[in-house]
């Protein structure tokens, strides 16, 4: 019964996201996103490491001799590369920090806010507090330190957006734990001799997942944006490897010569990110029980 009522709780969310017009272009530009980063070997016109010398900063429509078509769709880059393919290669690496930097913080979140608020005291004061500490430091200089620190890359980019992205998430389970542990469905379980750890992970966590789930729609987009940041300032992904973040930097050298150059990453950038929040926002008044009609 309890399973079904959960089917009808997520059926009766999605209805609701369908009629939010917003929630749905920014599902269905998330969703070409993520097909174009799953299938960026077959949409690539080129190699995105691909050089050409002799074809440096052309224009849109310029003829390549790299490209299968046989044309720079959007321009090429300093060395000849083609902008097009390397904005396809990027989603990769864009979607990959934004998707396993929420798994990872979401997984400690949930393991850490449910300890926290499930049993309260010390362990509840300590992680906290230390939450609470990291809440203290601005994002970014928290972020470029960590880079500094361990260096750039993919997997310091992971270990450094992780290292302080858990606390949102833990403080967000641990309020909806401490207010779930005192409902009537725990107390029964509770009289029934049910382990704790049973009743956190089968009867508390599944009635926390729609907080959870904004949380990390939310969340997604902070993390592109952070990576492209770190990469702007030379500290996330370098290339060769191309990134939404470090096209923008190499084309800042050569605003006057060829704007196009940086507006493509800019305006992907811009669009991935805006297509996120909307779905998030979405996805928050759906699940939402306060808002259902």
């Amino acid at each position: 019964m309890a399973e079904k009522k959960a089917v009808s709780l997520y059926a009766d969310a999605f209805r609701r996201l369908r009629k939010n017009k917003a929630a749905m272009f920014g599902l269905i530009f998330v969703i070409f996103v993520v097909f174009v980063a799953i299938f960026a070997p077959l949409l690539a016109p080129a190699d995105p490491n691909k050089i050409d010398l002799q074809n440096r900063l052309k224009p849109m429509g310029s003829p390549s001799r790299i490209c299968k078509n046989g044309v720079y769709i959007l321009g090429s880059d300093e060395y000849g590369r083609d902008i097009l393919s390397r904005l396809i290669y990027g989603a990769r690496i864009s979607l990959t920090v934004g998707v396993m930097t929420q798994i990872i913080t979401t997984a400690i979140g949930i393991i850490i806010g449910s300890l926290a608020g499930y049993y309260g005291g010390l362990i509840d004061m300590v992680t906290m507090r230390i939450a609470d500490m990291l809440f203290a430091f601005p994002e970014l200089l928290f972020y470029i330190g960590m880079m500094f620190a361990l260096g750039p890359g993919l997997t310091n980019m992971f270990i450094a957006l992780s290292v302080i992205g858990w606390a949102g998430k833990a403080r967000l389970v641990r309020s909806q734990v401490i207010y779930l542990k005192e409902t009537e469905f725990v107390e029964a379980a509770k009289a029934q001799g049910l382990s704790d750890f049973r009743i956190i992970v089968k009867h508390i966590l599944p009635n926390c997942m729609g907080p959870i789930i904004v949380s990390v729609s939310l969340g997604i987009p902070g993390a592109i944006l952070a990576e492209a940041g770190l990469s702007f300032l030379g500290l996330g992904i370098l290339p060769p490897t191309p990134s939404w973040g470090n096209m923008i930097r190499s084309a800042s050298a050569y605003l006057r010569i060829q704007p196009w150059y940086a507006v493509w990453p800019g305006v992907v950038l811009m669009l991935a990110t805006f297509a996120f929040n909307l779905l998030g926002d979405g996805l928050r008044d759906a699940l939402d029980p306060r808002l259902k009609q």
